[in-house]
């Protein structure tokens, strides 16, 4: 009895090489299967223990153990990451998608108003010509025999001197007046939360739009009335004009009467494009413009450029008009003071409140006023045509609303 039990121990610990021998087996029960030896080290180690029966001796008890990962719940979990990051990506593309097609709808919008101004400032260039005679040169001579006297001594193309400077100026000018209005009213939709913006809004809108184009642009604007007044011909081209105002008045001298002219472009900008909203919300909320939209809906892609205009071209045009005598009857004596400022030299630099007595001083009231019949004559067709261009650029060149 006692060899058994001594061979019974021996059995129970064996050397490590026969337990490592022994351990190739898979959990199982009775039923044992041989692993690879690549597969022994994930198996627990062997717990072994002799048990006592009574009356009928001893027998081996063998426990095998194997601690193995859920393979089902790590894959779950692998393909939830998976089809976050897919996600993640899609939506990194789409945003930069977005971005991608915001910039060139922006782009778009900005052509669409610079094309608008080239094309509405070189017909009314030689009108233009004349305003800036009376405002800056101080001409008393009639409308007529100013005509005469220019053609005379530049000939017809003195009619439009100045008109490169005068694009270069108005191009960008109309092209971030335009966008910077849209913009600004589609924000203040968006913080209203109303269907259609209001008046007020578009007042609003209109007066931020003319203030930040003119902080932009005014640079451009000095130098051209620096070109077109007396002595301005010794200047030569837009950098000699440029390189002279530098040298001899500072960098700052470009900014010359931007007070008021933020005080002129904050009304004109307002009464602008408030007014022509105004007119046009009122055709498209009227029966007849109802039944237009409902047409233009009806035959979609059938229509051409000119067709798709939501006023038409004669509407347009003349909503365009009324806009722009408006503004420019509103705030034609900013701009007279504000040319005025443009011309002074550092020696005889007066403050916009001097300059504006100065004037009343000479000429009285009407001295405000100086050019307002050409200037009215220029605005007329300009407007118009500046309005009528940009609403068929933008359908022309499929441009988004902001």
């Amino acid at each position: 009895m006692k060899g058994v039990e001594l061979w019974m121990r021996d059995l129970i610990t064996p050397q490590p090489e026969r337990l490592l021998a022994s351990t190739n087996f898979v959990t199982g029960g009775l039923f044992l299967e041989s692993l690879d030896n690549t597969s022994s080290s994930s198996i627990a180690p062997v717990s072994c223990s002799l048990r006592r029966r009574r009356r009928r001796g001893f027998f081996l008890s063998i426990s095998l153990s194997r601690s193995q990962p859920d393979l089902g719940f790590v894959g779950e979990k692998e393909k939830e990451k998976e089809k976050e990051d897919q996600a993640l990506e899609i939506e990194v593309e789409t945003e930069k998608q977005r971005k991608q097609g915001g910039a060139f709808n922006t782009t778009k919008h900005l052509w669409a108003g610079a094309v608008a101004a080239m094309v509405s400032r070189t017909f009314v260039a030689p009108l233009e010509r004349l305003k800036l005679e009376y405002m800056v040169r101080g001409e008393q001579k009639h409308l007529i025999e100013l005509i005469q006297s220019i053609a005379a001594s530049q000939g017809i193309k003195g009619f439009w001197k100045g008109n490169f400077v005068n694009i270069l100026r108005t191009a960008p000018f109309k092209a971030i007046n335009f966008y910077a209005y849209d913009k600004y009213r589609s924000q203040l939709l968006k913080l209203t939360g109303n269907q259609e913006t209001t008046n007020y809004e578009r007042f609003i809108a209109g007066a931020a739009a003319g203030i930040t184009a003119t902080i932009l642009c005014i640079p451009m604007d000095t130098i051209r009335t620096k070109m077109v007044a007396p002595g301005g011909e010794a200047l030569g081209s837009v950098i000699g004009a440029f390189r002279h105002m530098i040298q001899t008045e500072g960098f700052f001298s470009l900014y010359k009467g931007l007070v008021p002219s933020i005080i002129s472009m904050a009304p004109s900008g307002a009464v602008f494009y408030g007014i022509y909203d105004i007119l046009k919300s009122s055709y498209l909320h009227s029966p007849e413009g109802r039944k237009r939209l409902q047409h233009m809906k009806e035959e979609g892609g059938n229509l051409n450029a000119l067709e798709q205009m939501e006023l038409g071209t004669v509407r347009t045009l003349i909503y365009g008009a009324i806009a722009g005598c408006c503004a420019e009857a509103a705030t034609y004596p900013f701009e007279v003071v504000r040319r005025q400022l443009q011309m002074q030299v550092r020696a005889t630099k007066m403050s916009a409140a001097a300059t504006f007595l100065k004037i009343v001083d000479q000429g009285g009231i009407p001295g405000l006023y100086a050019g307002l019949t050409p200037s009215l004559l220029q605005v007329l067709p300009s407007a118009a045509i500046s309005y009528f261009v940009y609403e068929l650029m933008k359908i022309v060149l499929k441009v988004e609303a902001e």
